[in-house]
């Protein structure tokens, strides 16, 4: 019966459901104290501060998996990857291979569209030093699985970061999918196969340590959507 819901689920009823939920007492208090103290940069912006929904295309080939909001960049906006430096280079790699109609994401209403494009994440807060609990993964897990089964066309899924990439693997088993064996591991730029229909793609995360220390570069990610863009071409 689970199962048959889930297929009857839409992207709308869960981000509705998403940015409603209450299930993890320390983000509720966390993002609350965020928006009541801003830094001096952004003391006149009425935050978001709510769980975050998906964005993107609903019938989109590719699924763009993250870690979780930032607390003054989505947490802010009301939009994933929106409003910080993490967002400038994803956007960026979007636009460039085609996932994007723009290069730049700042505000909701900018005008940015994703063609073909999904972007969800492990947590849907904010949590305190970037770094959610177990039980905060566990309670936001349900609605990564719920996308996985709404979003029926992704044919490719890139993972940002190896968190993010876990998260996806542990989602993916959970709404029935199966996971290879030996277990796929985590690296910039490894792709792994989870079925006959869909590529599961690694990326270092763009956030501004691995930027900063050239860990990661624009070309590195770069290739990973690239690569993205010939897989979903290929399967069509």
């Amino acid at each position: 019966m689970l199962h048959s819901l889930m297929k009857r689920d839409s992207i709308t009823r869960i981000n509705r459901e998403a940015v409603s939920c209450t299930r993890c007492p320390r983000l509720v208090a966390w993002l609350a104290e965020v928006a009541a103290n801003p830094p001096l940069r952004h003391r006149d912006a009425r935050y978001w501060a709510k769980p975050l929904p998906g964005f993107g295309d609903s019938g989109a080939r590719l699924l763009v998996v993250g870690l979780a909001p930032a607390a003054h960049g989505a947490n802010r906006t009301g939009r994933m990857f929106t409003g910080d430096r993490s967002g400038d280079w994803l956007y960026e790699a979007l636009f460039q291979s085609g996932f994007a109609n723009q290069p730049t994401s700042v505000r909701l209403r900018d005008g940015l569209k994703l063609p073909d494009c999904y972007i969800s994440a492990a947590v849907r807060c904010a949590p305190p030093g970037n770094k959610p609990e177990r039980a905060e993964y566990d309670n936001c897990r349900p609605y990564l699985i719920r996308e996985i089964q709404a979003l029926r066309r992704v044919r490719v899924v890139v993972a940002l970061g190896k968190i993010a990439f876990d998260a996806y693997l542990k989602a993916w088993s959970e709404s029935g999918g199966k996971v290879p064996k030996p277990r796929p591991r985590f690296g910039h730029g490894i792709r792994h196969s989870l079925g006959e229909h869909l590529t599961f793609l690694a990326s270092y995360h763009p956030s501004q340590q691995n930027t900063f220390t050239k860990k990661l570069t624009k070309p590195m990610l770069l290739s990973v959507f690239q690569e993205a863009r010939r897989v979903v071409e290929e399967v069509g």
